[in-house]
């Protein structure tokens, strides 16, 4: 007797290199025509200091976080000017936003479960039509925890009632992906949308 496969009730999407691809380099080169560091330091200073990880985990305001922002890169634009230029740095990932839509038209309801900020968030829900359609949102910044926290992954389950083989997780980050896999998630290291679309499909997700 095969076995078979248990169709997941929800279905939740990472962001990051999931939905949308991101490119910190391209803040680096915006901000560094107002700032006194050239492009590639303001990269690393965003990428590699505990600076994000403290205003994607609610611990900075913005205002904080542009204030540290300045003191360290020079820069001597707006607080607004640096918002356009720090969130504009994402592309759609087309192949997978048609994939959430074959699950909404499927009535799968979905979620976004993502290490983010609200400077990123505000600027994707006004760029991105794809982001509106969603059952529900947890981010980092709200929940004060990043994945793989336990607190983050407690609350998803708790917006959503499931848990175990329920949700099915998308993410492309290994580390991730393991923290809901030991929760009894179903769980999916994100690679290609191909993949991707081939394993919703073996779930019973996807005709």
């Amino acid at each position: 007797m095969s076995w078979k496969p248990i169709k997941p009730s929800i279905v939740a999407f990472d962001l990051g290199k999931v939905l949308v691809d991101f490119d910190y380099s391209r803040a680096g080169r915006g901000l560094a025509a107002r700032a006194s560091l050239p492009p590639a330091e303001i990269q690393t200073f965003l990428d590699h200091s505990p600076l994000l990880f403290r205003y994607e985990t609610g611990k900075l305001s913005r205002q904080e976080f542009y204030e540290t922002v300045c003191q360290h890169t020079g820069f001597r634009g707006s607080r607004e000017e640096f918002a356009v230029l720090f969130a504009d740095i994402f592309t759609e990932i087309s192949e997978m936003t048609a994939l959430h839509s074959a699950l909404r038209e499927r009535g799968i309801p979905t979620y976004i479960f993502s290490n983010t900020n609200d400077l990123a968030i505000e600027h994707i829900r006004r760029n991105f039509a794809f982001f509106a359609h969603f059952d529900g949102y947890i981010f980092s910044y709200e929940v004060g925890a990043m994945k793989p926290e336990a607190k983050i992954y407690e609350a998803l389950e708790t917006l959503t009632g499931k848990r175990g083989t329920e949700i099915l997780y998308l993410d492309d980050r290994a580390e991730n992906v393991a923290a809901g896999a030991a929760r009894g998630w179903q769980t999916l290291l994100q690679t290609e949308p191909s993949r991707s679309r081939a394993e919703m499909e073996r779930l019973g997700l996807l005709d």
